[in-house]
């Protein structure tokens, strides 16, 4: 009985830590690590979204990677794992760290690492852009807002100032997108992991 118990215990908290860790607990800057910019909790939850559907498995027809990095008032922020992803989700090991995978479905974006790399898996090739990654995080986007936080809005993409609605960002093959608040960061670099 007692061993039970242990057993039941033990896997109760390791839910309760996959559960935190793509949700909205944000990492310890203490360990080095910058502050969420906003949890999951409120993401999209399997219904299409910007005509993004959440399918079973990936088709890969079209199948590219782009990376965003956010900064608010000069300091970097941490983008969740998992967003895209609706729970419940596993999180596995890589050599990237911690990876989410789903068990119920995959929106043609989505993220599996907390390292900014978003994913783009679609049966069919069409331009996704920065608003519609933001749509899927259930996260407010515009000129002057970049999630919870407010302040002007400058957009890089690969090193170039973007001067449309940051909404309309694309997110094209190997994009570095990079996105301001508050204060302008001269355009940071981005290695993709290896196989992307």
């Amino acid at each position: 009985m007692h061993r039970r118990h242990a057993i039941r215990s033990t896997l109760l908290l390791l839910a309760a830590v996959a559960a935190a860790s793509t949700t909205s607990v944000q990492p310890s800057s203490s360990l080095g690590v910058p502050p969420l910019l906003a949890g999951t909790a409120a993401e999209a939850g399997g219904r299409p979204v910007d005509g993004i559907e959440c399918e079973v498995r990936e088709r890969l027809l079209f199948h590219i990677h782009a990376h965003l990095a956010i900064f608010v008032d000069g300091q970097r922020r941490t983008i969740p794992r998992g967003i895209g992803i609706p729970p419940p989700r596993r999180i596995t090991s890589s050599d990237q760290g911690p990876f989410v995978v789903g068990d119920t479905c995959y929106y043609r974006m989505h993220s599996h690492t907390a390292d900014g790399v978003i994913h783009i898996e679609s049966p069919v090739q069409r331009t996704y852009t920065v608003g519609d990654y933001f749509d899927l995080w259930r996260q407010p986007l515009g000129p002057d807002q970049v999630g919870p936080e407010r302040g002007a809005v400058v957009i890089y993409v690969n090193g170039q100032r973007f001067r449309g609605n940051p909404r309309d960002t694309p997110l094209t093959a190997q994009a570095l997108v990079q996105v301001d608040v508050g204060s302008n960061v001269p355009p940071q670099g981005f290695t993709f992991p290896p196989g992307l």
